[in-house]
């Protein structure tokens, strides 16, 4: 089991816990922590005036409650910001936002009673998702109207993915002999003040867009193999003469998959060594590669160092206290302020969307290439195996990966930048980082399927030349790996569904050279 709250969450985890379902459970030394905290803040709160305790929220928090409607006060909270609308949030992301919620309450400074901690650990475990709608965040005051629809479902009311199925949140905790959250003091505005949706989904934007960066080196190197390319564009020597971490991990990622190679080839040996070189006026020997073949470390290089960056970032989230106010009982004081502020998050996902679609691009160059016998003078039109004018090899595929990198070049416009004040103008200036996690993941889903298509004309490629035998050991292995997914294409038929089964493959596959 992943222990919560026991130490900071690596990305890691996250893969664990989100993706292959692992069961959590609670520190205990945390656990101590979220008690302590709530017993703190039941004694601190007498006689003091503290936001969204006894008082209103947002632009309403000059109104001050009376006692008796303290705990009705969170349940309009939750109740009236269950406005979320568009499509539901994949159960990989709420399950994601779920952990991350519960790390941050596992803070210890939420003053929440250690009941909510419990139910949001047994939902994970249980696989109890809230029904959450993409639309409503502006990403400042938390991620409200999501989490306000996460919180619906801990207090029993609204609907929940549960084996398979959208049924009441009553009837998944009466199967489960589950108890609704009981309201404390402030377990309301607890659920909702977070950055836990952006994050969560940021957190698996991040694992996904390290898979992308790999299957494109790979990809990249294995053209570079079926065409003899020369290898001093991925030496060491060369690359470590520009010190970024990125393009040095590129290059070395290249230099394993090709070791054993018979096809890569060495410049010393063709053209500086050669006698016939200095009989040719015309040189039919290549000198060198278009720049989407050699310039592969310098342009993956910023990509994986965007993603080891954004990592850090999302991480850093995941395992901040990001709601307000503060409960602070080590320092018998209860801080007001902005942690729930998602710029952070925001920030850094428009980055990734922006590398990714270079990823998506470099892709689409490297496929064009490829189609087009002109430029690469080696290689049948579009890859074409059967007869040529009367199949059409993979001309189709071409349109859609074209289309989709152009979609992902629209994407690429900042969400970060795009505050619109809202909430009577208390939330003057808001980081819309839901919409850019959201958006980026668009993104990314796109990169997969244009990558699909580029990895079917990989392999093809590799088919028209006949060279799958001298491929280096790593090469070979993916190429049959492919080829079990996708036979290679001869007769035309239709082709959307083996370019699903190879963007599955993708997403699934477990690689890690960088």
């Amino acid at each position: 089991m992943i222990d919560i709250g026991d130490k900071p969450l690596k990305l890691s985890d996250m893969h664990n816990v989100v993706l292959n379902k692992q069961q959590i459970k609670l520190s205990r030394k945390a656990l101590l922590k979220v008690e302590k905290s709530h017993a703190f803040l039941n004694t601190f709160s007498k006689g003091k005036l503290i936001y969204g305790i006894n008082t209103g929220f947002g632009p309403m928090a000059q109104y001050k409650i009376k006692d008796q409607d303290l705990r009705q006060l969170q349940y309009n909270l939750i109740r009236s910001h269950c406005s979320g609308t568009g499509n539901l949030l994949s159960v990989m992301d709420v399950r994601s936002l779920m952990v991350v919620r519960l790390s941050s309450l596992m803070q210890g400074f939420s003053g929440v009673n250690s009941q909510l901690v419990h139910l949001l650990k047994d939902l994970i475990n249980k696989e109890i998702y809230p029904c959450i709608f993409a639309h409503g965040g502006v990403g400042a005051s938390g991620d409200l109207v999501q989490l306000a629809h996460l919180a619906l479902a801990l207090i029993g009311e609204g609907e929940v993915w549960y084996k398979g199925k959208i049924v009441s949140a009553a009837a998944a905790f009466k199967k489960e002999n589950l108890k609704p959250l009981f309201i404390h003091k402030r377990e309301g505005i607890a659920i909702l003040n977070g950055t836990s949706v952006m994050t969560g989904i940021g957190a698996i934007n991040i694992l996904q867009s390290r898979q992308l960066v790999n299957w494109s080196v790979i990809f990249s190197t294995i053209i570079n193999e079926l065409l003899e390319a020369f290898d001093d564009h991925f030496s060491q020597e060369l690359n470590m003469l520009k010190p970024h971490a990125g393009q040095q991990k590129v290059a070395a990622a290249m230099q394993l998959i090709t070791a054993k190679s018979k096809l890569i080839k060495k410049r010393s040996e063709v053209l500086y060594q050669s006698k016939n070189i200095e009989k040719q006026d015309v040189l039919t020997e290549k000198v060198q590669e278009y720049y989407s073949l050699r310039c592969v470390p310098q342009i993956l290089g910023p990509v994986l160092d965007t993603v080891n960056y954004a990592e850090s970032v999302i991480m850093n989230e995941v395992n901040s206290v990001n709601d307000n106010p503060i409960i602070d009982h080590n320092n018998q004081d209860v801080y007001h302020g902005g942690n729930f502020h998602g710029d952070y998050v925001s920030l850094e996902m428009d980055k990734l969307k922006i590398a990714i679609t270079k990823l998506a691009m470099l892709a689409e160059r490297q496929l064009n290439y490829l189609l087009n016998d002109k430029l690469n003078q080696k290689l049948t039109p579009f890859l074409n195996l059967g007869v040529l004018g009367l199949n059409y090899g993979m001309q189709g595929m071409q349109f859609t990966a074209t289309s989709t990198v152009a979609e992902c070049q629209t994407l690429s416009m900042p969400a970060y930048i795009h505050s619109i004040p809202n909430n009577n103008d208390n939330q003057d200036i808001v980081s819309m980082g839901t919409n850019a996690a959201m958006i980026t993941r668009r993104v990314i889903e796109n990169a997969f399927e244009v990558m699909a298509i580029h990895a079917i004309a990989v392999v093809q490629a590799v088919d028209v030349v006949g060279c799958s035998n001298k491929l280096s050991p790593i090469s070979k292995n993916i190429y049959r790996q492919l080829r079990e997914v996708c036979p290679a294409i001869q007769e035309d038929k239709p082709i959307y569904k083996k370019i699903a089964a190879v963007k599955e493959y993708l997403l699934n596959e477990k690689i890690n050279l960088l």
